[in-house]
């Protein structure tokens, strides 16, 4: 048996599949609600106040904040990571494939690297989360 997983910084899609060419059936899900939150939602402690060292201005001492969408979105591709290995590591499943927005494969092809040593048996860089198995089996039957 292997799974397909499908998806994105906020949600990832499990779906099981028997044989290669056989049809999926979704298993469960994972979410990532920090990824639907607003930026300014995510930090609580704005970065202090400071004045300029001459004439009256003053300014935030904030970074940059895309920081915290992007941590939340390596954390969330660790868990499905950890999902992935563990499934692998039991026997459960022989392989896997990923279908995720392009913006998230790159992170999810990160978590996976390396430390496992497993390879996705296929990737498809496409953003269908939510659309159901009619979906995944059209992608799949394309290659």
């Amino acid at each position: 048996m292997r799974w397909i997983i499908v998806a994105d910084e906020a949600t990832a899609e499990f779906y099981q599949q028997d044989k290669k060419y056989s049809p999926v059936r979704k298993s469960f899900e994972l979410h990532n609600d920090t990824a639907r939150k607003k930026v300014d939602d995510i930090i609580t402690d704005h970065g202090g106040r400071s004045y300029d060292s001459f004439g009256k201005g003053r300014h935030t001492m904030a970074k940059e904040k895309s920081g915290p969408k992007m941590q939340s979105a390596v954390v969330f591709a660790r868990l499905i990571s950890g999902k992935i290995t563990a499934a692998l590591n039991s026997g459960d499943i022989t392989e896997f494939g990923v279908i995720a927005a392009p913006k998230f494969l790159g992170i999810l092809r990160k978590s996976l690297g390396g430390a496992h040593g497993s390879e996705p048996c296929l990737t498809i860089s496409k953003e269908v989360v939510g659309q159901g198995n009619a979906v995944v089996d059209r992608l799949l039957a394309e290659l």
